[in-house]
């Protein structure tokens, strides 16, 4: 009898995990990658979906808002783990100087329709951890409207901007080599 229960409980386990498996993640993570000056620039994040809310994402009353923990206005940019900006070369981000490295993309979301993008030198923060003594610096990014409705968040490296789109948002900055 106790060698069915064991049977048993391993077969269960197993049909778990094989469950979890075949069901993508939420946010899942993705990887946005570029050259800047011949160095590899490399965004790390977790890609988080609109699903349905669209017009209520970046309200003052909407979904980052309104996060478990969150700081708003201060955003991780991405979901899970804070998105995290590596770069092989020194930059010129917006007007920040950005030594070769790694570091944490915040972007301040105060206003909904102007943005800021934090670089910040602490980093593997996990969720909304934010610590301001650690900006690297902060720079004002250029807004626009996508064509369409963005259901993947997004970060872009190409044709010397950095973007990142979501719902109906879209913001890009300047990046070059130092």
């Amino acid at each position: 009898m106790k060698r069915a229960l064991m049977c048993a409980g391993v077969l269960i386990a197993a049909a778990f995990s094989l469950s979890a498996q075949q069901n993508p993640p939420a946010s899942p993570p993705e990887t946005a990658t570029g050259t800047v000056g011949g160095k590899t620039v490399t965004i790390t994040y977790n890609s988080p979906r609109v699903k349905g809310r669209e017009g209520h994402v970046f309200t003052k009353d909407g979904l980052i808002k309104t996060a478990r923990g969150s700081q708003y206005p201060i955003w991780r940019a991405g979901a899970n783990a804070a998105t995290t900006l590596k770069t092989e070369g020194d930059l010129t981000i917006g007007d920040i100087a950005v030594p070769a490295g790694t570091y944490t993309l915040f972007v301040d979301i105060t206003d909904p329709d102007n943005w800021t993008l934090i670089v910040n030198k602490k980093t593997g923060e996990w969720g909304l951890a934010y610590d301001a003594s650690q900006d690297l610096g902060r720079t004002k990014m250029t807004m626009s409207k996508p064509p369409t409705m963005v259901e993947d968040l997004v970060w872009t490296i190409e044709g010397g901007k950095i973007t990142l789109a979501w719902e109906n948002h879209a913001a890009s900055v300047s990046v070059s080599a130092k």
